[in-house]
């Protein structure tokens, strides 16, 4: 008997030929003819199994690839070899590899319906999250001595002071585009000079807040959400609770306030930034001095742009600083947790900005501050 698995191949006319098994087609066996198995070209007439000494499931298997990749009939299978070849391959008709799948207009409803469902499951975490803060707050108020002022002074440096130079940069760069883009349209209508107007009026009302705030939950939102997972996930949170320490007005309300009280200051930094780098450019650019540059912003842009500013700030603020330690306090589970929970701390934050600018945009012209 044969120790070692083996093939011949008789040729009979094209697509005549046989190709004869012999010794056992065992798993243990068969490895050594992969490559020569799959260099085998057909089509056959025949798969003779009659030298097959002995065979298991994956030799049927293998039987039955060649037999439909080579276009044969099996021929010679014993019963062990028939009853194993039905149980791994369905010779009729092919073997199906893909798994049945429910009609398009299912999937859609189906998957809607879960992401519904899991939609209240989130409503609730925020509701409860909100009244979470709002009972700390009370607390706090009520026993002042517990809030944690080094850590407000502490969030306070990382949110606002540390965010200078790069808030800086950023609207000093955004200023200098602002105004040698609007420069160039307005040229076509001989209007160069009112680029004083649309720098110091853009800056001010909408994109010096916005920027910063964006600036703000990808830089201080990111990092509410990494730094308060990772403290979930090494259960820091938890022993925070069994030696009777709050997180909420440890962790989140010290950040929270940080990020609020220290917008309006960014945004008005950031909108001067802006302003400086539009009189830069200005002054090469358009041969405008850079100092008449501002002395004409005093004139031109209505002090209500500035209040429109300042008012937006916090608010944008309290939103990032929100969705940061809200998905923050939500990492539960494994490492990989953290990255989407920061992810979608800064996508939230800056979604939820740029919405409640648009409602803000309607509110203050209906106020009359267009």
């Amino acid at each position: 008997m044969d120790s070692e698995a083996g093939f011949t191949i008789s040729e009979e006319g094209e697509g005549h030929g046989t190709l004869a098994l012999s010794g056992p087609w065992l798993v243990s066996s068969i490895g050594a003819l992969e490559r020569d198995l799959h260099d085998i070209e057909g089509p056959l007439a025949r798969i003779d199994l009659s030298d097959v000494s002995e065979i298991d499931t994956v030799g049927a298997w293998v039987a039955c690839d060649l037999a439909e990749r080579l276009d044969a009939e099996v021929v010679g299978a014993s019963d062990r070899a028939t009853r194993l070849m039905e149980a791994v391959c369905d010779l009729g008709g092919g073997l199906k590899l893909a798994a049945p799948r429910e009609a398009v207009w299912k999937r859609i409803t189906a998957n809607t319906g879960e992401k519904v469902y899991s939609a209240r499951a989130g409503i609730y975490g925020v509701v409860g999250f909100l009244g979470a803060i709002l009972s700390a707050s009370g607390t706090l108020i009520r026993h002042p001595s517990r809030f944690r002022g080094k850590a407000l002074v502490r969030q306070m440096e990382l949110v606002g002071v540390a965010a200078l130079p790069i808030v800086g940069l950023m609207s000093f760069l955004i200023g200098i585009v602002i105004a040698q883009q609007g420069a160039v349209q307005l040229s076509q209508f001989g209007a160069e000079t009112l680029t004083v107007n649309l720098v110091g009026r853009i800056t001010l009302r909408e994109l010096g807040v916005l920027m910063t705030a964006i600036m703000v939950a990808g830089r201080s939102g990111s990092a509410f959400a990494a730094q308060i997972g990772t403290m979930k996930l090494t259960e820091e949170v938890d022993a925070m609770r069994t030696i009777g320490i709050a997180p909420i007005e440890a962790l989140v309300i010290p950040r929270i306030l940080a990020a609020t009280l220290m917008m309006p200051l960014l945004g008005f930094y950031a909108s001067v930034m802006a302003i400086v780098g539009g009189a830069t450019i200005s002054n090469f650019a358009l041969g405008i001095p850079f100092l008449n540059f501002l002395e004409r912003i005093q004139d031109v842009v209505p002090i209500y742009d500035l209040w429109v500013g300042l008012i937006k700030a916090p608010v944008f603020g309290l939103i990032v600083g929100l969705a940061g330690c809200y998905h923050g306090m939500q990492v539960k589970g494994d490492s990989e947790q953290v990255g989407l929970r920061t992810t979608l701390a800064v996508v939230s934050a800056i979604f939820a900005v740029i919405v409640i600018d648009a409602f803000f945009a309607v509110f203050f012209t209906k106020l009359g501050w267009a």
